[in-house]
């Protein structure tokens, strides 16, 4: 998430799963992890290009194409991307002061957090044009949308629950993981009734329960960060989209040369 903060370990609870360093893709021992917490095991059902340069910050399926929003100082934009070849078929830049954050779709709108600026940024989904601002306090990570409020992380284990036409907050919800507090939740994605957030500088995708805030289930992507082998720490599993139609869930990361399509399945003992 953050440039220039690694190699700062994740502990969410003593003794029974270390989400580690940014080099940490292996799993933590079975038993330990049984005992922790349900584990999903992601498959990769298809494998697609992705643009290398692309500091992933937040990505959606929305009517037939794929929505990436960019991060970092005077790079940051909003693109609209086409799933066969990792084509951009339409950018749209953020202000070359502001770092891009988490992304998501309301209605004919797109919006956009940014890391510290506290600005997100209204698009016409269609045309990619800018129509508008909101403001927040704190910091934007990352947003998902439950089709009556946006959702949105800061870094701190707090996931803010926001009306979509004023950005004002309606509730928040503490995250914990097995009764400890779970930071650091990156990109958001909603479906099935769950928050779904990356877990930053770890393989891990956390399923929080939005009423409760208690982490139901662990995606484990090891295998799929092993197989994208990235040696910059800071291109880390960071990209979580949905097709709600076709059921379909793809995942990237920030740097990756790729983005997949898979198929969750319970970890086998």
């Amino acid at each position: 998430m953050i440039p220039g903060r690694v190699g700062r370990a994740l502990f969410v609870f003593p003794g029974l799963l270390a989400l580690g360093s940014p080099a940490a893709v292996k799993p933590a021992p079975q038993a330990a992890m049984a005992s922790a917490i349900p584990i999903l095991t992601a498959t990769m059902v298809a494998r697609y290009p992705h643009d290398p340069s692309a500091f992933t910050q937040g990505l959606i399926w929305r009517e037939g194409a794929l929505y990436e929003s960019v991060g970092r100082e005077g790079r940051s934009e909003v693109r609209r991307v086409r799933l066969a070849d990792g084509r951009v078929l339409a950018r749209a830049a953020i202000p070359p002061a502001q770092f891009g954050e988490g992304l998501t779709a309301h209605g004919n709108e797109l919006i956009s957090l940014t890391w510290h600026d506290g600005v997100a940024h209204r698009w016409d989904a269609r045309s990619l044009k800018r129509r508008g601002v909101f403001r927040y306090a704190g910091e934007g990570w990352g947003l998902a949308g439950d089709g009556r409020s946006l959702v949105l992380s800061d870094g701190t284990p707090t996931l803010r629950f926001l009306d979509p036409k004023t950005f004002a907050e309606r509730r928040r919800v503490a995250v914990t993981l097995r009764g400890r507090p779970l930071r650091d939740l990156n990109e958001l994605e909603w479906f099935d009734g769950a928050v779904h957030a990356n877990i930053w500088h770890t393989p891990y995708i956390a399923r929080i329960d939005p009423t409760r805030g208690v982490v139901t289930a662990l995606i484990d992507l090891s295998a799929i960060a092993r197989e994208v082998g990235a040696a910059d720490p800071e291109a880390v599993a960071n990209g979580i989209a949905w097709d709600p139609d076709k059921r379909r869930l793809f995942v990237t990361g920030k740097l990756w040369p790729a983005l997949f399509e898979i198929r969750l399945e319970p970890r086998r003992p």
